[in-house]
């Protein structure tokens, strides 16, 4: 298929208001303050919305309609738990992390436990946004790749480049505020999916909700063996059960506004701590709607594919096709000249929120709790700002790489991946956070032994899982819970280890 001429005006339209965007906020970009935090200006209400934008991604655009459309809303059931972690995150972490201008989640680590901690915090927190901005990218470009016909490395190029080239010249500032844009774009071209669905089955909406309901798809059920099974409410750690999703949501979530720099930056670019925690209760109640949203819409497509079957959507089921797959397939054979360019807009939309806030975010951590902190002191602020730029533009070639590596690999559904690859990198830095924020025990040398032990604990995961280890060596639990029990491990051993060996005071921060 290729784009008719509407289609392409409005696609065309959008790449070049984003490039506007960058060009207009890269005047104002003459120093590391401006450019990794916008001066410290925001309003709530323009974080919030900007959260949002970074939150949802293309994982929610095109993984969670991939995900209900062939099982149910059992992921779902993770988000949940957002607005009680934000709840805690407002009174417990916020004023811990924004104290004395901070820029980055890392440096509460070396004032805490000394700078090893700190390195440690932000290395962990490059190598994970890497691969999340890798597979956010290559999500993006099965759409492109659906629509356009180009090959797959070449959409992968094409979205990496632009998204690289804005968010590098403009800073924080055009992540931000084109995140509010995308944000919009993307609901938007999500209700007008459903709208279509909606009108052309006989029952509308009530259609939807019977069809969903008698098949199991508006349920937490999960598949098996074919077959959609409700899950239990018990605790284990043997199977998914609805308690441990939630209980796996509230560790994510509070990881989430403790430790990640996408997260925690935004909340260092308010005017004050109210408008921080105003930008958390907005993020929260937009989010969790707009992910609602986006199951339901994919129980929609099962429905409506239910009336009108098709050999490529029988494939998905079957699992011949990848889940994600569906919304493309949907947007191209089913949406009228016009609404194809706006729907790819918004999915395009929900990848560059997201990428744009990594490459930025790690441009912030590499300069500030790496570069600046520990390789060169002194210079000019200039010469940061340069290097900024240059971390952005390896991280962008990196992205890229990484997303044309998936194109060639076998996985589940994608959102499984993400999950399973957060919670492996995720190295138990919400204990080390949890044992700074609420226990006066421990320092450096007891983070070090825990640390050690929960990179044991993750190898022996990866290893168990690729089936390199024996049977009898083999993980007792779901993979799903390898984040869970990671930060018990952590906690158990960090915390532990402090009893029995006598607490120094880290060495203070260089001013």
């Amino acid at each position: 298929m290729t784009l008719g001429a509407l289609d392409s005006v409005i696609l065309f339209s959008y790449f070049l208001l984003l490039f506007g965007m960058g060009v207009y906020f890269a005047t104002k970009n003459d120093s590391t303050e401006e450019y990794f935090l916008g001066g410290r200006r925001f309003k709530g209400w323009i974080v919030g919305l900007s959260l949002v934008g970074t939150s949802i991604s293309s994982i929610t655009f095109l993984a969670y309609p991939g995900d209900a459309f062939k099982t149910a809303w059992l992921r779902f059931l993770p988000n949940l738990m957002l607005p009680i972690a934000v709840i805690i995150a407002a009174y417990f972490f916020l004023p811990r992390l924004r104290r004395g201008n901070s820029t980055t989640a890392y440096e509460f680590l070396e004032e805490r436990f000394g700078p090893s901690i700190r390195i440690y915090g932000a290395t962990a927190f490059i190598v994970a946004q890497i691969v999340r901005v890798s597979l956010i990218l290559y999500l993006i470009s099965l759409v492109l790749q659906q629509i356009t016909g180009l090959p797959a490395y070449q959409c992968i190029l094409a979205a990496g480049i632009v998204v690289a080239l804005y968010t590098i010249m403009g800073g924080i500032d055009a992540v931000i505020w084109t995140d509010v844009l995308q944000t919009i774009v993307l609901l938007f071209g999500g209700v007008v999916c459903l709208i279509v669905i909606a009108g052309a089955l006989p029952g509308g909406l009530s259609q939807i909700i019977d069809v969903g309901t008698a098949h199991g798809k508006l349920a937490f059920s999960e598949l098996k063996d074919g077959q959609l099974s409700a899950v239990s409410w018990n605790l284990s750690l043997s199977e998914k059960t609805a308690t441990m999703m939630l209980l796996i949501g509230l560790i994510s979530w509070l990881t989430e506004y403790s430790s990640n720099q996408n997260t925690v930056q935004r909340f260092n670019a308010t005017k004050s701590a109210g408008e921080a925690r105003k930008a958390m209760y907005i993020c929260a109640a937009v989010s969790l709607p707009t992910w609602a949203f986006f199951m339901f819409l994919g129980t929609a497509l099962y429905v409506f594919f239910e009336a009108f079957p098709a050999i490529a959507t029988t494939e998905i089921l079957d699992g011949t096709r990848k889940a994600e797959e569906i919304l493309p397939y949907f947007v191209i054979h089913h949406l009228p000249d016009g609404l194809v360019g706006l729907v790819l807009a918004a999915a395009l939309a929900a990848a560059m929120s997201s990428l744009d806030s990594s490459i930025n975010s790690i441009s912030t951590v590499a300069i500030s709790d790496i570069y600046r902190r520990h390789l060169k002191k002194g210079a000019m602020d200039s010469h940061y700002l340069l290097i900024a730029r240059l971390v952005g533009v390896v991280v962008g070639l990196i992205m890229i790489a990484g997303a044309i590596v998936l194109t060639v690999t076998e996985t589940k559904t994608l959102q499984d991946t993400a999950t399973i690859l957060t919670s492996l990198l995720a190295g138990g830095l919400l204990s080390i956070y949890a044992i700074g924020f609420f226990s006066t025990r421990g320092d450096a040398r007891h983070v070090i032994v825990g640390i050690i032990a929960t990179m044991a604990f993750t190898l022996w995961t990866i290893m168990s899982s690729r089936g390199v280890l024996p049977d009898t060596l083999s993980y007792p639990f779901d993979l799903y819970y390898t984040g869970l029990i990671g930060n018990i491990v952590m906690f158990v051993i960090a915390y532990g280890v402090s009893l029995f060996f006598p607490f120094s005071r880290p060495p203070q921060p260089a001013s």
